[in-house]
């Protein structure tokens, strides 16, 4: 992939996230989505590439856009898998929560696991703890694990999760073992993301959550020098079926480089509402105020870019009365 390659990311999550955040706190998730989807559909196809939709908004009967398998792109450039979630998380913007994020991944074409639609059991942690811990180890080893690399006590080690009834029992766990919880209501990427930077005070992030977040989040951590681990968890009707026909194991322990292949890779995010890593979109009358991350898997290079996009000059993003 061309280095260039990055920056052009950007205008895509930039443009999802600056019509998503009209709908900030006005309880309609579904045209937040919408609004995303559009939009940043419509920027893709200036970018110079041949793309192809891994993860998406669903089937092509379920999605109009962004749906699995559709191209991308002006088919001139590389040909990358590109794992997409226009708007993650579409009831926080609905309330006005934290940690809304638009959010890409993409790397060279077959490097990305096509993910089913499913549950997955993750374990994230930063650069600190890579290889010091395991999903198949228990709750309480991994927070031992994560202290001693950390240098702290079990007791200063910070876990997100994800609050559902499903996780009841690692909750449990945590407590027990004496560690420090940070729920959060929706938005696993941002989640799995933020367990790579000191400044968001999250250590490690645990649980069950989406299985295609999964595949993006690995994106960022594998980018970030992190560790990412997933297993799918078949929860509702259809899933074992849906793993056979996508001849995806579900028992299978997914390792980095399982869900992400290859040297290469590039993930990018917008802010839509404010969260620990990013600020989220500002309206200040006569423009726009963005805050994106772009990070490349193949050098390292990590860039945090706030944008100010003028209203008058992109009238499609005016908010309206």
């Amino acid at each position: 992939m061309e280095r260039s390659l990055s920056m052009e990311l950007v205008r895509v999550t930039e443009a999802a996230a600056l019509q998503s955040a009209k709908w900030v706190g006005k309880g309609l998730k579904e045209a937040a989505d919408e609004a995303a989807t559009e939009a940043m559909r419509t920027v893709f196809d200036t970018i110079p590439m041949s793309g192809k939709v891994v993860i998406g908004e669903g089937e092509i009967d379920e999605a109009p856009m962004l749906y699995i398998g559709e191209e991308l792109g002006t088919r001139e450039g590389p040909e990358i898998d590109i794992a997409v979630d226009p708007l993650e998380g579409t009831s926080i913007v609905a309330n006005g929560a934290w940690n809304a994020l638009t959010v890409l991944a993409v790397a060279d074409k077959g490097n990305l696991l096509h993910a089913p639609d499913m549950y997955m059991n993750k374990i994230a942690v930063g650069p600190e703890c890579r290889g010091m811990v395991d999903l198949d180890f228990s709750v309480t080893d991994n927070l031992k694990a994560v202290a001693k690399a950390k240098g702290k006590s079990i007791s200063e080690v910070t876990v997100t999760i994800i609050k559902r009834e499903r996780n009841q029992e690692i909750i449990d766990e945590i407590r027990a073992a004496g560690a420090r919880i940070k729920f959060f209501h929706d938005g696993d990427v941002a989640g799995a993301i933020n367990t790579c930077f000191d400044w968001t005070g999250v250590d490690i992030m645990l649980g069950i959550g989406g299985a295609p977040e999964g595949v993006i989040s690995a994106v960022g951590i594998k980018c970030l020098g992190g560790d990412f681990q997933g297993r799918l968890v078949p929860m509702r009707d259809g899933d074992s079926e849906r793993c056979e026909s996508m001849g995806v194991d579900p028992g299978q322990k997914f390792m980095m480089n399982d869900l992400v292949k290859g040297d290469d890779a590039i993930f990018a995010a917008t802010a839509v509402t404010d969260g620990e890593m990013m600020k989220g979109i500002q309206f200040k009358g006569s423009y726009a105020e963005t805050s994106s991350v772009v990070m490349r898997a193949k050098s390292g290079t990590v860039r945090f870019i706030n944008g100010r996009h003028s209203l008058h000059k992109k009238p499609n993003m005016v908010m309206e009365d």
